[in-house]
């Protein structure tokens, strides 16, 4: 098992793991609104498919908001 940070939360996993195949194990809300940053980088939707997370990484799920007056 590998050690990754998930929204600031330790995690293990088992490697290898994708961001997409990490979005299903955390049973993320809304995925197809879901933005994804490693490492503080963010990742492509194009890109959850084939972007290996390592141990050690830092992951963070992002929802963009818009409203306001």
């Amino acid at each position: 098992m590998a050690k990754i940070i998930v929204n600031g939360e330790d995690q293990e996993v088992q490697l290898p793991v994708t961001v997409s195949e990490l979005i299903k194990l955390n049973k993320v809300f809304q995925p197809e609104m879901v933005s994804v940053q490693v490492n503080e980088e963010f990742v492509e939707r194009e890109d959850f498919d084939t972007t290996q997370i390592n141990e050690g990484d830092s992951v963070d799920f992002l929802y963009f908001m818009g409203g306001g007056q």
